[in-house]
């Protein structure tokens, strides 16, 4: 599990392309620290370690990983947003991430607002209705409040130490994002799915 608080701005090392896809991300945690089999959230999808180095860990995605998420199209350099899980008693200062990523969003719009950024994203229309106003999403690992929603458009505004320690500060319009629902919204809907058999 992770909070959506992204704790390390790293960067795509070597990709390497056989039956799955590995990549290997630079990064400034201490690897000494993290566990061969441990989880790490790169870009909100929860990844294994398989190898590790001094400033670098490794991990394999599968196709399926590849086929729901930004990672096909991830290149050497990318910056890539880093969580490690979650321990019992730490600081949940975001909102409660699974790493599992439901569907790919687009950027269609980023404007000034006072010193923040007002982020405007299309969701995939089988998601849309598990995003409310005030409510949370998950974006390139990153928990968001949503400010307003039309349709299968969403905005978000985005503060600039957030633009500075994530992915987001180099972002423009036409990129695509992980999204993860919020896990409550998820669930909710299963049960109303239920009530109407």
């Amino acid at each position: 599990m992770f909070t959506g608080i992204i704790t390390d701005l790293g960067r795509v090392k070597t990709i390497e392309k056989n039956g799955d896809t590995r990549f290997e991300f630079e990064t400034a945690y201490d690897l000494n620290t993290v566990d061969i089999g441990a989880s790490i959230a790169c870009n909100g999808a929860c990844m294994t370690v398989i190898e590790k180095g001094t400033n670098w860990f490794a991990i394999t995605a599968s196709a399926e990983s590849v086929s729901k998420t930004t990672m096909g199209s991830w290149t050497v350099d990318m910056p890539v947003n880093f969580e490690r899980a979650c321990k019992v008693g730490d600081e949940l200062g975001g909102h409660i991430v699974s790493g599992h990523v439901d569907g790919v969003a687009e950027i269609i719009a980023i404007e000034q607002e006072g010193d923040s950024h007002r982020f405007k994203f299309k969701a995939p229309k089988e998601l849309k209705n598990f995003i409310a106003p005030k409510g949370s999403v998950t974006l390139n690992g990153v928990s968001l409040t949503v400010n307003e929603v039309e349709d299968d458009v969403f905005g978000i505004n985005i503060i600039p130490h957030t633009l500075q320690v994530t992915t987001f500060g180099k972002s423009k319009v036409g990129d695509f994002v992980n999204l993860e629902i919020d896990m409550l919204a998820r669930y909710v809907a299963r049960l109303l799915e239920k009530d109407d058999e």
